[in-house]
């Protein structure tokens, strides 16, 4: 069974890249065509459910039957009229098709998009193989640097280590503030759903346990058919569409994982610190998201954000920010990532992890940036190379964690920093570095002379036999 899935996947995606290449040539981009195939499937996959006897969960006159048999002018108006009456509506429609429009303007195009959907059988797939598929398409539109997905999609590996450690336990919540493709919410429901087999703790999993928020509709509806196509969230899409750094409510979580957008608010944006006056005011997308993080984890939450190097360094408003992450919340570890394994080249990141309701006294750090190197292409970082730090992790046993970090092994990559060391730096700052990977010189000066000193001679004496040589020649 396992071969023919794999053919069938293979196969699939083999079409899929095909209309992929076929659209691009008509001058539609990636991100475009992955979106229409977003609205395609999920219309090809509900008459499959309807034709099971399930039920269907879209209006008359806007199914898949209704375009199937169409062809030219026809097809594409009665496919934008479609796509229009679906983004009104509510729910996990609405959801997932917030603000949608048809971007394949070719009647010709738009035929063959749904001829390749119709040739296959989606719904009856199993959950994670449909979704497998879905995760290449996604991770293949992240590399597109053209489309500019790779600004919210994190390297699935990264998300595996974080989620391994911090260990999410069915019946929790677990909250994604901006989700991006859903990859953290994905992974996190992926740990938990084989803890428990009672159906109660089940259904909490899939329809009440995650929640995903994004600002660009286009990532929402690609998060919101993410987790539909592993069977997350079929009532109601756990994925809303809106700016996490205004939302004002009450709602609190047990677990956070995120890798926020750095840098600032674009322009034109609400002041955040306008509609949030507790928070310290900043321009910083990072620190305000590190605010919101901290404002809705619950009491003994814990919590996984990537964030760059100057949350860590920064002073004034950010130095009071990380003063009240110090007091309130255990920042108990912090992993250093290496340059090259984001689609932003250059960006210096952390792990950050901490957890609510204690102070921060020592603080672990793994140094997985010096020395390393990683490509997107040629060397790309996998779940492996995170083993050592996933080990040393100690998760729900920290009380063992040893470093290997000591005087006789001073580039360990696991050490320690007391809280007279974390607290006694300028403004708290917590660049913490100590690997130094060059080659040290031991010698003492008499010996650095005595070799010049070798060198010299044998030059001296190379010259002289040079001389001689040429002493019988007519130059």
């Amino acid at each position: 069974m396992a071969n023919i899935q794999t053919k069938s996947e293979a196969t699939l995606l083999k079409k899929v890249w095909d209309i992929a290449n076929v659209l691009a040539a008509a001058g539609v981009g990636f991100t475009d065509y992955i979106t229409q195939l977003t609205y395609i499937l999920f219309l090809k996959m509900d008459d499959e459910k309807e034709e099971l006897g399930l039920g269907s969960s879209l209006p008359e006159g806007c199914k898949w039957k209704d375009l199937v048999d169409l062809n030219g002018s026809d097809l594409v108006e009665k496919y934008e009229e479609t796509l229009k009456e679906l983004a009104d509506d509510t729910g996990l429609i609405g959801t997932i098709f917030t603000k949608a429009s048809n971007k394949i303007d070719s009647p010709v195009h738009l035929a063959k998009v749904i001829q390749m959907v119709a040739s296959e059988n989606w719904y009856m797939m199993e959950g994670d193989f449909k979704g497998a598929i879905y995760e290449s398409i996604l991770e293949k539109n992240g590399q597109d640097k053209k489309s500019g997905a790779g600004q919210y999609f994190t390297p699935r590996a990264l998300i595996k280590a974080m989620v391994d450690v911090i260990d999410p336990k069915i019946g929790e919540t677990v909250a994604d503030p901006a989700c991006g493709t859903g990859g953290f919410l994905l992974a996190a429901y992926e740990h938990m759903k084989s803890q428990s087999k009672e159906i109660e703790k089940q259904n909490f999993l899939k329809n009440n346990a995650l929640f995903g928020a994004d600002n660009t509709p286009l990532v929402v509806t690609l998060a919101s058919m993410n987790l539909y196509l592993h069977d997350i969230g079929t009532e109601k899409s756990p994925i809303v569409c809106q700016d996490s750094l205004l939302d004002t409510s009450d709602k609190m979580y047990d677990v956070i994982l995120a890798n926020p957008p750095f840098g600032t608010r674009p322009q034109g944006s609400i002041d955040v610190a306008a509609n949030r006056p507790e928070f310290i005011k900043t321009s910083d997308n990072q620190v305000n998201f590190l605010q919101h993080i901290m404002s809705i984890v619950k009491t003994g939450g814990r919590v996984a954000v990537v964030l760059p190097d100057n949350v860590l360094t920064d002073g004034n408003a950010t130095a009071k920010v990380r003063e009240k992450l110090l007091k309130d919340f255990n920042l108990h570890t912090i992993l250093r990532l290496p340059t090259g394994i984001f689609y932003a080249g250059g960006v210096k990141t952390n792990v950050l992890f901490f957890e609510k309701g204690t102070e921060t006294k020592d603080i672990w750090v793994y140094d997985y940036r010096t020395g390393i190197k990683h490509t997107m292409v040629t060397k790309p970082m996998t779940r492996e190379h995170l083993n050592d730090f996933v080990n040393c992790y100690c998760s729900g046993h920290m009380e063992d964690r040893v470093q290997t970090y000591s005087e006789e092994n001073p580039n360990g990559r696991w050490r320690k920093f007391t809280a007279d060391e974390v607290y006694s730096s300028d403004q708290l700052k917590l660049d913490f570095k100590w690997i130094d990977l060059s080659e040290k010189d031991d010698r003492s000066i008499n010996e650095i002379l005595s070799e010049m000193q070798e060198k010299a001679s044998s030059i001296s004496e190379a010259v002289s036999k040079l001389q001689e040589m040429l002493g019988g020649i007519d130059l």
